[in-house]
């Protein structure tokens, strides 16, 4: 007979011997000084290897239509089946979306869904809710003082105009689009639709932010002619470039090759050097041999990560002379590191050129599919370095 033993994960500002774990949680884009914008209890029954988790959901912020709570679980707990919500996992990160019932959500109005999951190890609570992207947790408001001070910051310590986002070194180009005024973004991007323009846009979104209350969204969409992007030459340090930007998307990387980064090398004919995906997960690509990082290996491929869906991804990547690194929410992903030492189905087809060494002119955000694989993609904080910057 299997014993079960109940017991609750809590996650609070304080122990308490309670049977209900409180999120409270404001976003950063928001900055509430009153009530929290969303409240999360987490209750788990588990049992050897087994747990049944009951979510209760408040929203204290304005009202939604439709809602999804993602978060990240700490072990490794995976999630097997779910009720009153459509719950799905990918890598770590778990999103749970209204079903068709129960969608809307009233200021003060709460709504309770459950799913059962098998673990190892130890069975720890999450501790990054978001609601719709929003993220938990975030209590401290925005106050004018600080205002005053991001400005004086910019003018001293950037190279640009633009108010920047946070963590932004001295002599980097920093860019949160907080000084965007309309919806075509301007200033230091243009905007380019390679081979020919079609569906894809990109706008500047007042609804979406990782800070601040504006972000640079991308509605990408499948296809040759649908490419678009915007760029930047700020910021570009030839051979010795770092960026961090944050991304948000709605679509899981498709089996197909895309694109979301992408910056022209001088040194290989003008061709560019890409980051995307490819077989669901982030993958390097150059445009010149079309060679790849990681190979497109299953061993490969399970050495790199997906792109998580409906919440802020930390991105970052140097190119350093001939060598090319890659971070996803602080963490070097081993199948992205091109170091110059050959590692089977991670870096061996890449390598088969001798002297790449890449001069990079610019930078852009966008989305190229070539084939399959519309996706809305979000961008925030853009910071590029001669150095590595970090995440906020």
């Amino acid at each position: 007979m299997r014993r079960r033993t109940s017991g609750v994960l809590v996650m609070a500002m304080s122990a308490v011997a309670a049977v209900t774990a409180v999120i409270v949680a404001s976003p950063a884009s928001v900055h509430a000084v009153d009530a929290p914008v969303c409240e999360v209890g987490y209750q788990v029954d588990q049992w050897n290897n087994g747990f049944v988790a009951q979510v209760k959901l408040t929203n204290n912020g304005a009202p939604v239509s439709s809602w999804a709570l993602t978060w990240t679980f700490p072990g490794d707990q995976r999630v097997t089946s779910g009720w009153s919500a459509d719950v799905t996992q990918s890598g770590k990160v778990v999103t749970a979306k209204n079903q068709s019932y129960n969608g809307n959500l009233a200021t003060g109005a709460s709504v309770q869904f459950g799913f059962q999951g098998a673990y190892q190890g130890t069975n720890e609570a999450p501790v990054d809710f978001a609601l719709n992207g929003v993220r938990c947790n975030d209590t401290n408001p925005t106050t004018s003082t600080t205002t005053t001070t991001t400005t004086t910051t910019t003018t001293t310590t950037t190279t640009t105009s633009q108010q920047p986002p946070p963590n932004c070194p001295t002599g980097a180009f920093c860019d949160g689009f907080e000084n965007q005024t309309g919806t075509t973004p301007a200033g230091d991007w243009s905007l380019t639709f390679p081979n020919c323009q079609g569906a894809g846009t990109a706008t500047v979104d007042s609804s979406t932010a990782y800070s601040g209350s504006k972000s640079i969204r991308i509605d990408g969409r499948a296809g040759y002619c649908n490419h678009v992007f915007l760029g930047t030459t700020k910021g570009m340090n030839g051979s010795g470039t770092y960026a961090r930007f944050y991304v948000r998307h709605t679509t899981a990387l498709p089996e197909a090759h895309v694109t979301f980064a992408a910056m022209k090398d001088s040194a290989d004919n003008g061709k560019d050097l890409r980051m995307g995906g490819q077989n669901r997960a982030l993958q390097w690509n150059r445009e010149s041999d079309d060679a790849t990082l990681p190979e497109q290996s299953p061993n490969g491929v399970a050495q790199s990560t997906p792109l998580a869906l409906n919440q802020w991804t930390c991105v970052e990547f140097g190119v350093t002379g001939s060598e090319l690194r890659t971070w996803v929410n602080g963490t070097e992903v081993p199948g992205l590191v091109a170091d110059g030492v050959s590692t089977p189905d991670v870096d061996s087809q890449w390598l088969r050129r001798s002297g790449w060494r890449p001069a990079l002119t610019d930078f852009r955000l966008g989305w190229e599919s070539y084939g399959s694989g519309d996706d809305t993609l979000w961008f925030d904080d853009v910071v590029i370095s001669p150095s590595r910057v970090g995440c906020a």
